[in-house]
């Protein structure tokens, strides 16, 4: 089996130090193995994306020093491939329209145990459940996280970790069906201003790339359960997965796309190489 990393960044700001880091080491990882880098774009947000920023992500990558095959992957391309996916899933009733917002979610979620936190997953506060069962036909999608749980049986959630979770995780990960049901639940697989969501689209565009190799950051580690259970349900390989530890700033915090302080083009503009930007990275 060949060797494939890719990076993908949204085009809705100025890439960073940590953007620099995460694509840096899967273009170094994929040449030590004489494998292949990819880009793609994840433009998905429509409302954020501009040209202006994808065009920067082209000549920031390409002035460190990586390079890649065309034509591009672009998620906006990619609507068709999406909405076959969900339409898959509605056939076998494991997903439900959904019509709460974040304040009927939170409310919700608390009105059980007053003054007891809800519990926190992968997206935030995890979904209640209010309308799994209303048969509503518009809103956000969202997977039936119990119903897919049966559905896949006694096919083991689990993946390959190359990498560290935050908290050190590595090797062969494995998540249990009660960790599912309580520490994800029910996940938006479309919003209805997008018509995807940023888990079912990337788990469709890897195995549409042929990705063998995942690497990004340790903040999307617990997402990646997500992502296994959905390959699982859409019967595609998983990746290997390699999550990296964050770049952040001097107080701790982990750089934003507002940190234009720690941009490339702005390290650029100062005079700085492609060897420096590596240096300070540590690569």
């Amino acid at each position: 089996m060949s060797f494939v990393t890719r990076f993908a960044p949204s085009p809705t700001g100025p890439l960073h130090l940590g953007h620099a880091y995460s694509a840096l080491l899967a273009h170094d990882m994929a040449r030590a193995a004489r494998g292949q880098f990819l880009l793609r774009i994840e433009d998905i947000d429509q409302s954020r994306a501009r040209p202006k920023w994808e065009a920067q992500i082209y000549d920031d990558l390409a002035w460190l020093g990586l390079s890649w095959p065309q034509p591009v992957m672009r998620q906006s391309d990619r609507q068709p491939a999406y909405l076959a996916a969900l339409d898959r899933l509605k056939a076998s009733g494991l997903i439900y329209a959904c019509t709460c917002n974040r304040l009927d979610i939170a409310q919700a979620a608390n009105a059980p145990q007053e003054g007891v936190p809800p519990v926190i997953g992968p997206d935030g506060v995890v979904y209640p459940g209010t309308c799994r069962n209303k048969g509503l036909t518009d809103g956000a999608w969202r997977l039936n996280m119990a119903a897919a749980l049966q559905v896949l049986g006694d096919t083991p959630l689990s993946f390959t970790e190359t990498g560290a979770g935050p908290e050190g995780q590595t090797g062969e990960i494995t998540l249990s069906t009660q960790d599912a049901l309580r520490g994800i639940g029910d996940v938006v697989l479309a919003r209805r201003d997008m018509g995807t969501s940023y888990h079912l689209s990337v788990v469709l565009d890897d195995a549409a790339q042929g990705v063998t190799h995942v690497v990004r950051g340790q903040d999307l580690f617990e997402a990646t359960y997500i992502h296994v259970i959905l390959q699982r349900l859409t019967v595609l390989s998983s990746p290997t997965y390699h999550h990296h530890a964050l770049i952040r700033d001097d107080t701790g915090k982990r750089l934003a796309k507002r940190d234009d302080a720690r941009a490339i083009a702005t390290y650029r503009r100062d005079g700085m190489k492609p060897q420096d930007i590596r240096h300070l990275l540590g690569l």
